[in-house]
């Protein structure tokens, strides 16, 4: 069975629109594209090119995929190009957009069925970047195994979030963690059933 991947960029107030600059997603009037770019150092740098180098295919939103696909094929190995452009990147989408970079696949039909049906199939881990929509998706159905969140020392008041509206309630335990130079939280995380509730109050 193929691990399922969650990798966001989060301000500290949960949003993850529009991280890598402006114009990337300004829907609802969004304007503070490209609020994650100056917090990069050598530690992230080092942490993304760690999840990089095992094997992994792609599972995209339309919108994430239009913005890797205009990047992607024109970037050089030295930028970190070729894992994400020799992997399969499996599409979720309403339409029957034309998929022009390389190895792309079309999800048919019912997307979270779909996963569902990729993730036991025998192959490397699929790994979710952006794609705000189709993640809520995957957290109704259950179909996320981990998390990999840079959380950013920002908050930005409005804005798509991962954890939406909708979200089912559940425990995470933390499995990995560090801290940029910049302040940015590093952790990895993996499901972890229910919420155990308890009580401060005095017997």
């Amino acid at each position: 069975m193929r691990k399922l991947i969650v990798s966001t960029f989060l301000t500290l107030d949960g949003v993850m629109q529009a991280p890598g600059g402006p114009g990337e997603d300004d829907s609802d009037g969004f304007a503070h594209g490209g609020w994650s770019v100056n917090y990069w150092d050598e530690r992230m740098g080092e942490v993304m090119g760690e999840a990089m180098s095992t094997g992994f295919d792609l599972v995209l939103g339309r919108k994430t995929y239009d913005i890797f696909a205009a990047h992607w094929p024109h970037a050089s190995e030295e930028d970190g190009a070729k894992p994400l452009n020799d992997a399969t990147k499996y599409v979720a989408s309403r339409r029957r957009p034309e998929l022009g970079w390389s190895n792309s696949v079309l999800i048919e039909g019912d997307v979270a069925q779909g996963v569902a049906a990729l993730k036991q199939e025998d192959g490397p881990e699929l790994q979710v970047h952006g794609s705000g929509d189709l993640i809520q998706t995957l957290l109704r159905h259950d179909l996320v195994d981990e998390y990999r969140l840079l959380i950013f020392p920002l908050v930005i008041g409005s804005g798509k979030r991962l954890f939406s509206e909708g979200t089912v309630p559940a425990g995470l335990k933390l499995l990995d963690s560090t801290v940029s130079t910049t302040g940015v939280v590093i952790g990895t995380y993996e499901p972890a059933g229910e919420i155990v509730a308890g009580s401060f109050a005095l017997e």
